[in-house]
Order: structure tokens, then sequence, then C-alpha cells
């Protein structure tokens, strides 16, 4: 080993140097700006030619060869070694990388000529410090495609996941894609858009409850994902459709007691059994056991608990006879109308119904006698007593202020009444399903003020398909339609022919009330009325005497018919008359 001054110009540059990305302009030009101000401190390292030449080969130093040159410098002094047994390849491999770290391409180039050179992953891993799966994961840049590693080379590189993916592709695949994908001259790549096109469905030999009788069965070969965690199981086969073959096999051989195979839904949760409940505690002793796949491939289980079976009228239940034998199953019927569809329905009736209050010809005994009818909907609460107040008051108190004068004085005329009367019966009656039901008292109502003629067209999309196909089709005779073979095109020429001046009104929807309801209404006149110490009339449910006493408890104030009115009542109607 010696120092001898040279013309750099002389120096022959070694091809198989470890960097062979080219540095940028601006490190190139710090550097040369360092040469002219201070010239080359550490001289380059050089190689006597082994093929007979009279010349040098650099070794170490390209770039401060390549710098003195362009400061005009004559001479140089270089660091002369005798070449390596593998001509300086791990050296160079070695220099780069405890001067600067060599990107991933250049690392890849420079492991895969020792490995020519008959270098083994174990000793380039023990001379470069690094683990030997990094040295394998670094050498599938072999199976990425050149134009790739050559963007890559230029400091424009995909991540971890990407690289793998990419990896993964055959190069007729990465061809293709990066045909469709290259960036314009000076872009970067669109990796996560090369590696979408490129990526493939794997499934995890962790994830496999199949052994390798039915690995070899359904020809499944595990390969190694050298990109995934250390400390797991990283085989995997890209043969989706054997996986889940083998899989389903292995569900079906190892069925537990009450078990069954359940399909999963678009969001890869189980489709339990109708009328089933999930058990997410600890299953009981006649809980069901349901094996499914989830969208890794992987066996999961969930439990269930199927409702006891009811017998039917006539028929002796399996506990009693000791046998299910005869048991018939009875297909329970689709109602008329649905349970969304009785919701419009009631939406139109109440929407009618105050169109009706608020328009239709009222007589003043028929409007005074709707008022005092409507305190008795279900969906009213009224709480007397001295300091009892109407629920809601911020709502009635606007009616009852049109009865007001301006200095406070109850002060009205007989249309003043008629409005307020009208708008407080609009507030008060309702037949929209839920809490705010009038009940039987608001269909009355509709059915004396003529509220069916307010009822809107419900000859549309949204409510027919609420209808049974039998209800469809007696609507569809109605007007002179002949049913369709689907019920879909029944309920689409229903619309088109409604959808004129034609008006469908579901007979359904009509006020008329049930007699039965309304019978039901009347023998609240035979009940004894509530005492003095009752502070509330409330009838959420429309029995509408929830919080009366029963009729062995009734008050010491009616007589013995039960039905006579006590001296403060009777005093109170002639009061009124």
């Amino acid at each position: 080993m010696q120092i001898i001054k040279i013309d750099p110009r002389a120096l022959n540059e070694n091809t198989g140097d470890a960097r062979q990305s080219k540095s940028s302009a601006q490190a190139d030009a710090l550097l040369l700006a360092t040469v002219k101000a201070v010239g080359i401190i550490q001289p380059p390292v050089v190689s006597p030619q082994l093929d007979g030449g009279n010349g040098y080969i650099i070794q170490a130093g390209h770039r401060r060869v390549q710098a003195a040159i362009a400061a005009g410098l004559e001479e140089i002094e270089v660091l002369v070694k005798e070449a390596a047994n593998d001509n300086g390849a791990m050296r160079s491999m070695v220099e780069n990388i405890a001067r600067e770290p060599l990107n991933p391409v250049d690392q890849w180039r420079g492991i895969e000529r020792l490995v020519a050179l008959g270098w083994t992953e174990e000793t380039i891993a023990v001379a470069l410090a690094l683990p030997v799966r990094q040295i394998r994961k670094l050498r599938l840049l072999a199976n990425v495609l050149p134009a790739m590693l050559d963007q890559m080379a230029k400091g424009d590189m995909p991540n971890e996941q990407q690289l793998r993916t990419i990896a993964a592709a055959s190069l007729e695949d990465q061809k293709e894609v990066w045909k469709a994908q290259k960036p314009k001259k000076g872009d970067t790549a669109q990796w996560w858009q090369i590696a979408n096109g490129l990526s493939i469905t794997r499934m995890f030999a962790r994830d496999a409850s199949f052994g390798d009788d039915l690995r070899e069965a359904y020809g499944i070969e595990w390969a190694d994902d050298l990109f995934g965690p250390a400390d797991q199981d990283n085989r995997y086969t890209t043969n989706v459709e054997a996986f889940l073959g083998a899989q389903q096999e292995w569900m079906t051989s190892n069925l537990p007691k009450k078990g069954a195979i359940v399909e999963v839904n678009n969001w890869g949760q189980p489709e339990l059994p109708k009328k089933a409940e999930r058990v997410y505690g600890k299953p009981g002793k006649g809980d069901h056991t349901g094996l499914y796949l989830d969208r890794d491939g992987k066996v999961q289980c969930v439990h269930y608990r199927m409702p006891e079976a009811k017998p039917t009228k006539g028929q002796v239940s399996s506990s009693i006879s000791g046998g299910t034998e005869g048991e018939t199953t009875v297909a329970k019927a689709r109602p008329d109308v649905t349970q969304k569809g009785q919701d419009m329905i009631g939406d139109f009736r109440t929407d009618a119904l105050h169109e009706a209050l608020a328009r239709a010809p009222i007589s003043d005994d028929m409007l005074m006698a709707l008022l005092v009818l409507a305190f008795a909907g279900q969906n009213v609460r009224v709480d007397s007593g001295a300091g009892g107040a109407l629920y809601g008051a911020a709502r009635f108190g606007r009616h009852a202020a049109r009865l007001f004068t301006g200095d406070g004085r109850l002060s009205f005329d007989m249309d003043t009444v008629r409005v307020a009367a009208r708008a407080a019966l609009i507030d008060v009656l309702s037949c929209r399903r839920g809490m705010s039901n009038s009940g039987v008292v608001s269909r009355v109502a509709g059915e004396a003020i003529g509220a069916d003629r307010f009822l809107p067209n419900m000859g549309m999309e949204d409510f027919l398909v609420c209808l049974s196909r039998q209800t469809l089709e007696a609507a569809a005779k109605d007007v002179g339609i002949q049913p369709r073979a689907r019920v879909r095109e029944t309920r689409s020429a229903l619309v088109e022919h409604f959808v004129s001046d034609a008006v469908l009104v579901h007979p359904a929807a009509l006020f008329a009330p049930d007699p039965q309801d309304v019978a039901a209404l009347l023998r609240h006149g035979d009940q004894g009325k509530c005492g003095d110490d009752e502070t509330t009339i409330d009838s959420p449910d429309g029995n509408g005497d929830a919080d009366c006493p029963a009729d062995d408890e009734a008050p010491a104030d009616l007589d013995d018919e039960g039905g006579a009115l006590n001296d403060r009542e009777t005093a109170y109607g002639i009061a009124a008359e």
C-alpha cells in the first residue's frame, strides 16, 4: 500500500462500483467547491489493473476524482492497494454504506454481484451487519421490472407494503401496469396506483384450520412473505378458491353438536337463521353453534339461540306427545297492509282530518261537540285540581289568547270562537300511529265532518309496496287493470294509472271507525267516574281509565246502581243548563 501522485484523467472507472445511482447536481456542486477551496483531503483508493494493463482502477472515490478533473487539477494523491479476490466488491459495498446509506436498488445490485462472486446470504449479512431476512428481502427486487428499478434508483421509492405487492407480481403484469402508470419525465411515480393494479389476494397459513392432508388434496403450495412481521407465520397462497374449499370441507367435517355452517352478508357478518337470537356470552346447553368464514378466510364461530316452537291450535306439543311426529308448520300470511303502510295511513288520515277541520263546513253545535270529543282522545292528558294545568300549554295558550282583548279581558265573538275551536281541534286530534294517536275519537270526528274527501291519492310506489299481492290484484281489478304475473309489474301498472287524474283511496284508510272500538268507548259511560282525590286522568294505552279505581272500589258518593251522579256533579249540570 502506497501513496502516489497521478493525473486524475489517467484513472479508470470501476464498472462494478456499488453506487450506481447518480448523485444530485447540488451535491456535485458542493463537492467541487470544496475541492477548489481546500483540495482533496482523503485520497481516493485505486488498485492496479488485473488484465495486464499498466493503469489503475478506482476502488473508492469516484466523485472525488470527477471533482478534481472538473476543478482542473493536474495531479492528485491516490492510495494504491492490491485488488481483493472479489475485485473489491465487498470493499466498495462497505465503503459506500459507511459514508452514506445506499438506496435499496444499489444495495440489491451490490448483493447480487457478491452472490455471483460466491458469497452466501449469511456471509453477506455478517459482513454488512444486516439480518439475513433483510438480505433476502432486498434480493426480491430481482423480481421487479428493470424500468421500475431505474425509477427507484432516482430516489423515488415506494413504501414497504407497495414494494411487497409489486415484487410479488409477475413481470408481464408489472410491464402492463407500468405502461399505463409510467410517470412523465421529472415526475414521481404513483406507486399506490401501481400497487393497486398488481395487488393479489393472499390467504395466509396462520388462518388455515385444515391440515396437510387437505392442503395436498387441494394442491395448495405455501410461499413465504419476506416482507411480513418476523414474529408471525408469513406463509401464504394466492390460490384463493382452493384455500376456501379446504376451509369449507374442514368445517363440514368438524361441525359440533347442534352446529351448522352459516352464510355471511356483504359486511362479513354471519347471517343467522330467522328468529335466531345471537348469544354473546357463554353459550347454554341448548344453544346452537354456527361456523362461517370471515373476509380473511379464517374460520369463525358464533353462538345463537332459537325460539321454542309453539304448538298450533289442535296440535299436541312434542314435550307432551313425546315426539314431533305429525307436527306441521303453518306459514304466517302477510297482512293486507304492512306496519309501514299503517303508519302511512295514519299520516294520511291526520292530514285529511286537519284539512277538514280547517276548511269543511261545521255547525256550531257539531264544533263544540267535537271539541269535547277531542279531549277524550288517548293522546290527551288532563291534570285536574286547583293547580292543574294542561300539558302543552304553550300550544293551547295561543288558541285561548284569541278570546281575550288587548287589556286582558275575556271578550270574543262567535267567529273568533270558531277559529280558536278549529285550531285547538287540529292540535288535539291525530290519527298518527304512536303516542300522538287520539284513538277512535279522531276517526269518529273525521267521519262526522267528511274528512274522507280530503284524503290524498295513495296510488304511489311508496304506499303500494306496503300492500299484499291479493290486495294489489283486487285494487287492479277495481280499476280495470289485469293483474300481471309479477307483483312488481302489477304495482307499476297501478302507479302509471293513478299518476294522472285517477285517485286511489284504500278502504282501510277511510275514517269509518271499527264498531268494536266505538262500543269500547261507549262502555266508559257505564263505569264509575274518578273521585275527587284523583289528580290525573292519563290514558296513554287508550283504555281511558288507567288511573281510575276498579269497579269493586267505586267511590262512596255513587248510588247503588253505580251510574248516578253525586250532588256536586248534578249541581254542575243544572248550572250548565
